[in-house]
């Protein structure tokens, strides 16, 4: 079967008014509206880049892992650090202009910035705590005319009960385009989550422009790919990654994440659009110009998180402006922007049935036929890895894994063992793409790491909230991603233990309850749980040392908008009980709920040999792989005789790419490295005080270039753990330049 499920509206006539993106300056989240990266200053090329020096540093002055990508607006910086603050910095000197202090529950990965057309008003945007907020970006105040005393609640106008929702706001940053901010959500992914509609409001004033349906109402088109009242309970179907503008059109790029609940999907049996579809919208209407859906009616967390990529690339002869999006699964589509037809076929081809009681896995799923995958899309008992497993570790994988169904991709969940390759964490993730766009090449940071499902009729995760201890507790919820301990060993955050000292209760209950960033909520979990948990990780596990947070300088304003007001986030009244809220009366679906462990992940994720994570390059001119090469070195294998073997964890690690043919990237291996652009080959690298994740940016200031990496999380030597929190380590920003040239 070779039909592709792209679908064009019948208007496609845009107003072609905005100007072309300025590739020298870096204002906005990933460079610009584009999402592109890419940078266009010629002061550091090739010749010159192994003369790199440190400029300037900025300490974060805690031990927060932050992984906040950095903008720039006339020679000011702004980075978020101590405790949570935002911070101005002078940009060619990292000293301390302004703090807006004590922002907990702001977007972590970056802010988005606004400015009028005679530059007098000038805003920094932001979500908090489930908040759309504002800041004078001249001043650290906040902008108390802005929505209701500064604050715009995202839980309302989303057609369900406020109270109901637990968790909506991004830790990506929306896009401004004109006088709009337009905005995705992180829904969270248990059953009847709230829906993930796509909204834009005024910069101004905070009102509601526009907002779409990501599950369509009645009367919507793709309504009838859901079951007739799956508008009212089903949830998810959200951006909560990058969204990519482009602005001489006039077009919102929206890669949406899969419906929930994510693996078990017979309340919501059809195709489920705009679920896992690169959907293109008219950005100052809302109104779809085309689509494509990427996984029909998902079961495998195959959300589209990372920013579509504008580029122009020659193609049977002409010049076509192209939009690519990578994926979880490791395929690269290629669509005309405007039209939203595939540059090369993609096929539908027949994929595995599901076995599970009352599920209707669809029956087939598109297949690029180019580009080739980036990723690896196949795992057996042979390639279980030669490395840094004991034999007896080795011989239980190949055991295991020769037992699971492994039908490819689109295995379906079951109450035995599947497994996917490269997995819900693996392919591309938010920030892993960067473009040259005008020679039609794109890159990706990619990783590779097998994902094995299983569900159960019991919830795994709300077995423990009775009569079980805290240390249970943890291990059955927090183990995976945060380390035994919480002392960070896992791929969350480190530093959970010792806690209490940092965190107040109230705070650490809602994160629990409503999730914050990529970890998901457990609304399941009551208040006397989360007591135990709180108190576990405060007195019962091992602290950690912890660097003091220390806020000194000019501190404008402290707390959200407006200065001290205190935004009720629930009470013990309003926890979800345990086993989920209940459907809508009258909606036809399962009376049995089936669940999977939110862990997802192998407890050992050395599974597989390496290399674990590459950086590949394509020429999108022929639709062809240009170069691949592994992204670090695992010290662990090297030490057993491996290479290139890629680093482990390294889906969080954007790039920069420059008009001098250089490739910036930075690593949690305490690294940062340049590589050339055509080749891969790499040019230099240079030690940072922590880890990186995020995204590293670039500008000019004063005449001179520069490069700032966020250098806070733990460093991740080998073995795919990082070290303990150590109190030596002096986390923040690093800014590197050429040496400067003496005065004659």
């Amino acid at each position: 079967m070779r039909r592709a499920f792209w679908v064009l509206a019948s208007c496609m006539a845009l107003p072609l008014v905005a100007a072309e993106q300025d590739h020298r300056k870096w204002m906005d989240y990933g460079g610009g509206p584009d999402s592109s990266h890419f940078v266009a200053l010629d002061q550091i090329n090739k010749s010159n880049v192994s003369q790199l020096q440190v400029a300037w540093t900025y300490p974060t002055g805690d031990d927060h892992a932050y992984l906040f990508n950095p903008i720039i607006v006339d020679d000011v910086m702004y980075v978020l650090a101590k405790n949570s603050s935002l911070v101005a910095l002078n940009a060619a000197t990292g000293k301390e202009i302004w703090i807006h202090a004590n922002l907990p529950g702001l977007t972590t990965r970056g802010i988005a910035y606004w400015e009028s057309k005679d530059r007098k008003d000038r805003r920094l945007i932001f979500t908090m705590n489930h908040y759309l907020e504002e800041i004078d970006a001249r001043t650290g105040q906040s902008i108390l005319t802005f929505g209701k005393q500064g604050l715009v609640n995202l839980r309302e106008g989303l057609g369900r009960d406020p109270k109901t929702i637990n968790r909506i706001q991004p830790d990506t940053p929306g896009r401004v385009f004109e006088d709009l901010i337009l905005l995705g959500s992180a829904t969270g992914e248990a059953y009847l989550s709230p829906p993930g509609d796509l909204r834009a409001y005024n910069v101004m004033t905070g009102k509601l422009v526009w907002s779409f349906h990501t599950i369509p109402h009645p009367g919507e088109f793709g309504y009838q790919t859901w079951p007739k009242d799956a508008w009212k309970y089903s949830g998810g179907t959200n951006t909560w990654g990058e969204i990519t503008l482009d602005e001489k059109r006039g077009i919102a790029y929206f890669p949406t994440g899969s419906p929930t609940y994510d693996y078990y999907g017979a309340d919501r049996v059809g195709m489920n659009l705009f679920a896992n579809c690169l959907l293109a919208l008219d950005a100052r209407t809302g109104k779809r110009l085309w689509h494509f859906q990427m996984v029909h009616h998902d079961l495998w967390d195959y959300d589209a998180t990372a920013a579509p990529q504008l580029l122009t690339v020659r193609h049977e002869g002409k010049l076509v402006d192209v939009v690519a999006q990578s994926s979880k699964q490791g395929f690269l589509y290629v669509f005309d922007r405007v039209t939203g037809k595939p540059l090369w076929p993609i096929e539908e081809r027949r994929v595995a049935k599901s076995l599970m009681p009352g599920e209707q896995a669809w029956p087939t799923q598109p297949f690029p036929t180019a580009p080739p995958p980036f990723a690896r899309q196949k795992i057996s008992a042979a390639d279980v890895n030669p490395y840094i497993l004991t034999p007896e570790e080795r011989a239980g994988w190949k055991d295991r894994i020769a037992g699971m169904r492994n039908e490819g991709l689109f295995t379906p969940p079951g109450m035995s063992e599947t497994i996917s390759m490269p997995g819900a964490r693996g392919g591309s993730n938010w920030g892993s793409g960067a473009v040259n766009p005008s020679k039609g090449l794109l890159y990706l940071n990619t990783q590779d790491w097998p994902t094995i499902y299983k569900l159960s009729l019991e919830d795994p995760l709300g077995k423990q909230n009775s009569g079980a201890d805290a240390k249970a507790v943890y291990a059955a919820r927090c183990q995976t991603c945060h380390g035994v301990g919480g002392v960070g060993s896992g791929s969350g955050p480190p530093a959970l233990a010792g806690i209490g000292k940092r965190v107040p209760f109230d705070s650490f209950r809602s994160t629990v309850h409503s999730g914050r960033g990529e970890m998901p909520g457990f609304a399941d979990v009551d208040e006397a749980a989360a007591k135990r948990l709180y108190e576990y990780l405060s007195d019962g596990a091992t602290a950690p040392a912890s660097v003091k947070s220390e806020v000194a300088g000019p501190v404008v304003a402290s707390g959200g908008a407006p200065g001290g007001l205190v935004i009720q986030e629930g009470n013990a009244a309003d926890y979800t009980p345990l086993g989920g809220p209940a459907y809508p009366k009258g909606s036809k679906t399962p009376r049995v709920r089936y669940y999977t462990n939110w862990g997802l992940y192998p407890d050992q994720p050395f599974v597989v040999g390496p290399p674990w994570s590459s950086i590949v390059a394509y020429d999108l001119n022929s639709g062809t792989i240009k170069w691949k090469v592994p992204f670090g070195q695992d010290a662990q294998a090297a030490a057993e005789g491996a290479h290139d073997t890629g680093a482990f964890m390294a889906e969080h690690h954007g790039m920069i790419v420059t008009s001098t043919g250089l490739i910036f990237i930075a690593a949690s291996d305490g690294r940062i490295r340049a590589l050339d652009e055509e080749t891969g080959q790499m040019l230099w690298s240079a030690s940072l005080p922590a880890g990186s994740e995020g995204i590293p940016a670039m500008y000019e200031s004063g005449g001179r270039q520069y490069l700032v990496v966020p250098a806070s999380s733990n460093i991740s030597p080998g073995g795919g753990h990082a070290g303990a929190p150590r109190p030596d380590v002096h986390r923040g920003y690093v800014a590197f330049a050429l040496p400067r040239v003496p005065a004659k």
